[in-house]
């Protein structure tokens, strides 16, 4: 039994037995399908409803330190049934919440502190009943793949500042490669995760030193990029916020400007689109033409808003 767990507190029962034994160490990824019932026979959460396995690294002080302990006790495609003593599981509906939530978009999920528990609950009910009635949990686990490390790609908070730099560059190649092949989701992806790590690396450096303006400085074409494909996707408000960003960073970056311009008439923000036209154009006179092309858009866009205004203002008569 791993981490010092009583070993009497946890009773196994196998289903289904599995193909060979493999070994476990610090490092070593796992992957399993779980169920999660009371003792009752109460299905609390299974994984396969998500169709997405839980992925857990062995080592890293997971919050719930029993599902270490028993995946340990598996072999390669075995499926078992594990009874848990309640002082074992306390932390299952916190747990269980992080899983529920991350299958949600990020704007529905909400942040769970200790004050946010005690006022208002966990944001589930059956996991406000556990949290309150603490019991015995049966987990059924099948454990699907056992990963030694060096054998998958590594989660970035797995990895060193200079291999996260390692592989923020080869995410914009990625992206570049993806864009380049018109696929853009793959692409904005790409983008995406690239900035998240630069931006985990920024929080450990003070804003204005060089470290920052280093990694500042990196991060603007991820922004740029990952703006372009959210232009194509019409995320107008998205592709505003970034390239905001981007000019806080380098006040005069032509890109960004003209970027931020095409989404503020797309989000029907006229004056604003024609004031960052019109410093692109200030900016790079080589861009007078373009600039014109645009800024002739917008006066179309605004004649056929007055056309539309008075026509509702007649029907108001």
């Amino acid at each position: 039994m791993d981490g010092g767990l009583d070993e009497a507190k946890i009773v196994k029962t196998i289903v289904h037995a599995g193909s060979r034994v493999v070994p476990f160490r610090d490092g070593t990824k796992v992957t399993f399908h779980f169920q999660t019932r009371k003792c009752d026979g109460t299905l609390i959460d299974d994984s396969r409803t998500r169709q997405k396995p839980m992925e857990l690294v062995l080592g890293k002080k997971f919050k719930l330190e029993v599902w270490e302990a028993i995946v340990q006790q598996m072999a390669l495609g075995e499926v078992a049934r594990f009874r848990c003593d309640q002082s074992l599981v306390l932390q299952y509906p916190f747990v269980a919440k992080t899983i529920r939530d991350a299958a949600k978009p990020r704007e529905e999920r909400k942040h769970c502190c200790g004050m946010t528990v005690q006022n208002e609950g966990i944001g589930y009910r059956d996991l406000d009943e556990l949290f309150a009635q603490p019991q015995d949990l049966e987990f059924t686990i099948e454990l699907l793949s056992v990963e030694s490390p060096g054998e998958y790609e590594q989660e970035s908070w797995q990895l060193s500042d200079e291999e996260k730099l390692q592989r923020v560059n080869r995410l914009r190649e990625q992206g570049n490669t993806a864009y380049g092949q018109q696929r853009y989701a793959a692409a904005l992806e790409a983008y995406s995760y690239a900035i998240g790590i630069v931006e985990q690396l920024m929080l450990k450096e003070k804003p204005d030193e060089p470290e920052w303006v280093e990694l500042a400085q990196l991060k603007v074409p991820l922004l740029l990029n990952y703006s372009q494909c959210r232009l194509l996707d019409r995320d107008y408000y998205a592709v505003i916020e970034h390239c905001t960003e981007v000019l806080r960073y380098e006040p005069d970056c032509v890109k960004a400007l003209f970027r931020r311009g095409k989404a503020h008439a797309g989000a029907w923000n006229l004056d604003r689109a024609r004031a960052d036209f019109e410093r692109c154009a200030a900016l790079d006179p080589s861009l007078t033409v373009a600039i014109g092309r645009e800024l002739a858009k917008l006066a179309e866009q605004a004649r056929l808003r007055d056309v539309e205004d008075r026509l509702k203002y007649q029907k108001l008569f």
